[in-house]
């Protein structure tokens, strides 16, 4: 008999964990590891990379992976180590301090709703802008020691992660993420299982685990759908961000508001005001609504007090960014939630639509936002504005400035984005009290009594720091990518921190005009080449998967790069996320943000540039708007000069070129003897000095506080008291006027002035007698005076009141003694409107009646 050559049978392959376990004298470093503490102090991440740098590089800045993945014999290595044990010791000390602070009670606690937060690159729950604007919201909740919490989700693959194929194509690949090895912790019920909190989805529940993050001491909650409790249908519902069809957003954004209620509900948390960071979670209202209504309240009873409570902050300065849902769809999932409200369909579905009757508008979760929250902002002086023209339709009867709709700008978390060079340097020049006194522009000027050399050797320090980083995480992907080694080893070599550095750097959206720059390839190829006073481009930036115009901008970069005359000068540094952004605001020289007007809501990346000396050329948009300063920066003009926008790109385009040119590449290469420019060194102490102060997240959240928060709170606990006793006759009171309206008339309109021909300077007197119905002097008018500007848009030019003379039953005298100052033309209509001191503004009660002005 032959013997066969190999007798093999299949290997019974089992999974074994081998789990890692901190020795007593070191289980606080996982205490840390688990709060996210560490990504704002760097005495925590500098820890954490010197026991051991080579791990602490692999895992990405993970703490949690860092102490999972060490070996036993570095642990014992650490435990031998004195001088590293006094380390952790002050540290945790340093950490416990800041911990033990009891929140502060004076002010208004909060819930906030977001559908992203970007904390760190480790908790991969953001896409972009919105998301790192909400996680530093929360690191400086912590930081000022409010009482808030926040809700979101646990993604089980997030956002996604960026590559480049070799014709420049994005490639997008989603990673599921390991919750045991990143900063979350399971939340258990009182007999140790668990936490499940189950949201109705009509005719059955989806059940989601409940995880936390703790943002020092901020409690960020986070719901996850990914378990076998759920169908195929809902177990996706938090695998990604932004990710599926207009049904699955639809049910994000259920769990978002509805199930975020409910999980604070079964924690036993309630808060004085619930913030929507966006109108995606803006069924947290309904929920609240169902709530009250359970208690005993009436529908109308309840929106009083969920208004009174509510804040809604926009994002979006356009209508079709907003999310709006097929009332087919809608009502497959709320269905339901008319007859627990108490009112009818047609009338709950009316609340997401600027025309209620409409049964082809499509309901708006923005406009459902607005109707169910007292206060709404916009997030820039400009984007306010903005705001209250694409929501004014909501509230017919009033003009856009009218309204109430206000602004908070935005800001950055000082501490995560000023790079540790720049701390210290602050701390040495800085007046003690400047972490707890970021907005004031006194202590920032102290930064002019540093040597220009300092600030010049800090700012080349970080250069230098960015170029080693994209030639350390960039050259085996694009070794992997580009094909040719060789070209690869030139493009490294070519990257140079002694060039004028300028970075380009976030999502791109077409809005964002990343092509402008190559408008004019010959003069670009002249600016970069030039020997003598050397440029250089960074970009980077995701494109939405489904945003092909977006990812053809990234190609056409990318294509642009590889030509020969721009190798190594113009680079596309791939898969921007918070690390690649961190080492970018702080390394380039200049931070460029060309957004077509007026499409930029705020910005931050320009922001977090300032805390770094980091110099900014931008379009007067956004924040920039509010925060440019001559001297301090450079700036194209907010002014349309052309309607076509390829004309206005093409001067846009002229205008930083000539800039460039003329300007920025001169001033920054005037250098002295010492290898540096001091009129250069002058704009960057003039950008921190004059421009930083007020862009910290510190005033962002202040500013919620006082211009909010606060009257929002104050207001609330007057409503609730004594049984809700005063949201009750608030409701009452508004059923009554709503009912009598149309019945209130006018019973004689009169003028002591032929209204054909007014003279400036001429008062005259307007008289109303109106029949109030019953309603006690409930009505008010007033003379509303209309002109046409330049751009053919109608706007407010005065507003006159009339004054209540006398009233005998409902008959109400009304008088307005009209001084016209400024000949012209106008339009003029009486408008009649109901008051009552209670409400916190007229969009509350959003009823008017336009009078004819006497014959």
């Amino acid at each position: 008999m032959k013997i066969k050559a190999d007798y093999v049978n299949a290997p019974q392959w089992r999974e074994l964990a081998v789990k890692s376990t901190l020795p007593e004298e070191l289980k606080c470093l996982g205490e840390i590891a688990h709060n996210m503490w560490w990504v704002w102090n760097y005495e925590a991440r500098d820890l954490f990379r010197d026991i051991d740098p080579e791990l602490y590089h692999d895992v990405r800045h993970n703490p949690v992976m860092l102490l999972e993945r060490l070996s036993f014999a570095r642990k014992q290595a650490i435990l031998n180590d004195k001088a590293l044990m006094k380390r952790i010791k002050d540290v945790y000390q340093l950490f416990r301090t800041y911990m033990d602070v009891e929140p502060d009670s004076k002010r208004p606690s909060v819930a906030y709703f977001s559908m992203e937060y970007g904390i760190h690159s480790a908790l991969k729950i953001y896409s972009g802008g919105l998301g790192m604007l909400a996680g530093d919201y929360l690191k400086e909740a912590s930081d000022s020691n409010v009482d808030m919490c926040a809700v979101g989700f646990l993604y089980r693959f997030g956002y996604f992660t960026q590559s480049l194929s070799m014709d420049g194509q994005q490639i997008a690949k989603y990673d599921a993420q390991n919750f045991n090895s990143i900063p979350v912790e399971r939340v258990y019920d009182k007999d140790g299982r668990p936490l499940v909190v189950d949201v109705p989805y009509n005719n059955y529940q989806v059940h989601a685990y409940v995880w936390v993050v703790n943002v020092g001491r901020i409690k960020l909650y986070l719901l996850d759908t990914d378990n076998d409790m759920n169908s195929e249908f809902d177990k996706p519902i938090t695998h990604s961000l932004y990710g599926g069809d207009w049904e699955n957003r639809l049910k994000q954004e259920i769990l978002l508001g509805i199930g975020g209620v409910l999980l604070l509900n079964k924690l036993g948390i309630k808060k004085d005001i619930y913030h929507c960071n966006e109108g995606h979670a803006a069924l947290c209202n309904l929920q609240r609504l169902c709530d009250y209504i359970d208690s005993g309240l009436t529908f109308n009873q309840a929106l009083e007090l969920v208004r009174a409570s509510g804040l809604y902050t926009v994002h979006t300065p356009v209508p079709a960014g907003h999310d709006y849902f097929d009332e087919g769809l809608f009502g497959k999932y709320m269905g339901g939630y008319p007859q627990k409200l108490g009112i009818s369909w047609d009338e709950f579905i009316g609340m997401g639509r600027t025309n209620p009757d409409d049964h082809s508008e499509k309901f708006c979760m923005s406009t459902f936002a607005c109707n169910t929250c007292q206060e709404v902002n916009g997030v820039s002086m400009l984007h306010g504005k903005v705001s209250q023209k694409m929501f004014n339709d909501i509230w017919r009867g009033y003009y856009p400035s009218e309204n109430h709709v206000g602004y908070v700008t935005n800001g950055v978390h000082f501490p995560t984005w000023a790079a540790t060079e720049w701390r210290k340097l602050y701390a040495k020049y800085f007046d003690k009290s400047f972490m707890s006194d970021q907005s004031n522009q006194k202590i920032w000027e102290a930064i002019y009594q540093c040597p220009d050399e300092e600030v010049w050797k800090t700012r080349m320090a970080l250069k230098q720091k960015l170029v080693d980083y994209i030639k350390e995480q960039f050259r085996d992907t694009w070794l992997r990518n580009q094909g040719d080694p060789s070209r690869v080893v030139s493009l490294l070599e070519r990257i140079n921190p002694n060039a004028l550095i300028i970075g380009f750097c976030r999502r791109f959206a077409t809005y964002k005009r990343a092509h402008l720059l190559f408008t004019d390839l010959d003069r670009l190829a002249k600016i970069v080449n030039d020997p003598e006073r050397p440029v250089q481009f960074l970009f980077s930036g995701k494109a939405h998967p489904a945003d092909g115009a977006g990812q053809g901008l990234i190609k056409r970069i990318y294509e642009i790069s590889q030509r020969p005359e721009f190798l190594g000068k113009i680079i596309f540094l791939e898969d921007y996320d918070f690390l690649l952004a961190r080492r970018l605001v702080s390394g380039v020289d200049i931070w460029m943000n060309t957004p077509t007007r007026p499409l930029e809501a705020s910005g931050t990346s320009g922001e977090k540039a300032e805390m770094n000396g980091v110099v900014n050329l931008s379009v007067k948009d956004g924040w920039w708007l509010e925060g440019y300063r001559e001297g301090a920066g450079w700036a194209l003009t907010e002014k349309r000069t052309y309607q076509n926008q390829g004309y206005q790109d093409q001067l846009d385009a002229a205008t930083i070129y000539s800039l460039l040119e003329n300007e920025i590449i001169p001033l920054y290469y005037k250098k002295n003897k010492k290898g540096y420019s001091e009129d250069w060194i002058k704009v960057v102490k003039n950008s921190i000095a004059q421009i930083a102060p007020h862009y910290t997240m510190k005033r962002q959240l202040d500013d919620y506080y006082s211009k909010f928060y606060e009257k929002e709170a104050k207001r609330f606990k007057k409503l609730s008291a004594n049984d809700n006793r005063l949201a009750k006759d608030i409701a009452l009171w508004k059923e009554t006027v709503a009912e009598r309206w149309d019945s209130i008339r006018v019973v004689s309109a009169e003028t002591n002035q032929d209204l054909n021909a007014i003279e400036a300077g001429n008062d005259f007197t307007l008289r109303y007698v109106i029949d109030e119905q019953g309603l006690d002097n409930a009505i008010a008018l007033e003379k509303v005076n209309v002109y046409t500007d330049k751009d053919g848009e109608e706007k407010i030019f005065s507003i006159e009141p009339f004054e209540v003379k006398s009233h005998d039953g409902n008959l109400y005298t009304f008088e307005c003694n009209c001084t016209p100052r400024q000949p012209g033309f106008y339009k003029s209509a009486i408008r009649m409107y109901p008051k009552n001191d209670l409400l916190p503004h007229r969009q509350d009660f959003c009823y008017v009646k336009w009078l004819e002005l006497p014959l």
